[in-house]
């Protein structure tokens, strides 16, 4: 559904943004906005810019803000829900409250699922991005510290269909 907002320089936004190069050291993040208006760009509450690509944003999830330069024109439009994509490189699940489950960071979607493998390729645990993660057992029994590989699928969108992908890694549990 698009969102118009009528006032001074008519601002219409269909998705809003979307984020290329998921798992990548180089994410991008775009904002599509249309209308009749001279637009500018905050990332984060960041300096205002005339262009509407953010690149190399870290992970997690992210407020963007679009403005016409127009004072008399409509008001601020707010993005809080961009996401840059990637996975923590190892985890510690030893109660301490830090990094002691592991999940990929900023997946939104529900439609996406995640599937853990031992080095051996047995599947130790499917999670979702909206769970909590994983705690490093297996059947209830802590796993041993070595490398862990995941596979995650999920649809992305490039500005103009969304396709559904794959993305192989590892990653370390360190107790």
């Amino acid at each position: 559904a698009a969102v118009v907002i009528k006032s001074g320089s008519a601002v219409k936004v269909g998705r809003g943004y979307y984020v290329t190069n998921y798992f990548s050291d180089n994410q991008t993040i775009t904002v599509t906005v249309e209308g009749y208006g001279v637009y500018q760009y905050s990332l984060d509450n960041g300096p205002w810019q005339d262009s509407n690509i953010f690149s190399n944003v870290a992970p997690g999830s992210h407020t963007v803000r679009v403005r016409d330069t127009n004072p008399d024109s409509c008001d601020e439009l707010v993005i809080t829900d961009a996401s840059i994509v990637d996975y923590p490189n190892f985890f510690t699940p030893n109660g301490d409250g830090f990094h002691d489950t592991w999940n990929i960071i900023g997946l939104q979607d529900t439609g996406s699922v995640i599937y853990i493998f031992d080095r051996y390729g047995k599947l130790i645990k499917q999670i979702s991005p909206d769970s909590d993660g994983w705690d490093g057992t297996f059947n209830g029994v802590q796993v041993p510290a070595t490398d862990y590989w995941f596979t995650v699928t999920y649809p992305e969108y490039d500005g103009t269909t969304t396709v559904i992908r794959e993305f192989k890694s590892h990653f370390s549990l360190k107790r």
